[in-house]
């Protein structure tokens, strides 16, 4: 199966960052999620209950890095990946965190990480 459910460029405030200043302060994070998802199910029956539900992913996401207030983006994206595949049943993800403005001379820096088997 090769079908996805995307979420492109989820914006998310929150406290990341391992200098003092940027424990203090909440910091603009952008996530990109591509999830494996059999959409066959949901195409035949047109019940939302069949698909994987975009809104309650990209709000669990958020809720997570607000909670979490990790130092690294590398904990940030190993830990929203292990949620995800827990709570929504995902066999594959992969997932980009961004910190826009972290470096002046770049837009952003940032992890990509792809969990699981398609």
């Amino acid at each position: 199966m090769t079908d996805s459910v995307l979420i492109e460029g989820l914006a998310v405030e929150a406290v990341i960052g391992v200098y003092d200043w940027e424990r203090e302060v909440s910091q603009r994070l952008l996530v990109d999620l591509e999830m494996a998802w059999d959409n066959r199910v949901p195409a035949a029956s047109d019940d939302v209950l069949d698909a994987l539900d975009y809104a309650q992913v990209s709000e669990r996401v958020s809720a997570y890095l607000v909670q979490a207030c990790p130092q690294l983006l590398e904990t940030a994206a190993e830990g929203i990946a292990s949620l995800l595949q827990e709570e929504f049943g995902l066999r594959w993800l992969r997932l980009t965190l961004r910190k826009p403005g972290a470096v002046p001379a770049a837009a952003a820096v940032g992890v990509k990480i792809e969990r699981g088997s398609r």
